[in-house]
């Protein structure tokens, strides 16, 4: 039985820093007080953020005929 051995580099490329927003914001939403992360790129927090529906890929559901 022949053996292997795999070979490999360190990853050395520089990182980007995460983006990053005013650390001073609250949610738009009128009456909420909530502060918003800095990595929040929304203007709303997750409570009074608009409902978002993933694309779903595959089977068509036809309706009942």
């Amino acid at each position: 039985m022949q053996e292997t051995s795999l070979k490999g580099r360190k990853f050395t490329g520089a990182t980007r820093p995460p983006k990053t927003y005013s650390q001073s914001r609250t949610c738009t939403q009128k009456g909420c007080e909530t502060r918003l992360s800095q990595y929040n790129r929304r203007e709303w927090c997750y409570t009074h953020a608009p409902t978002k529906y993933p694309r779903l890929r595959g089977r068509i559901v036809k309706a009942d005929a």
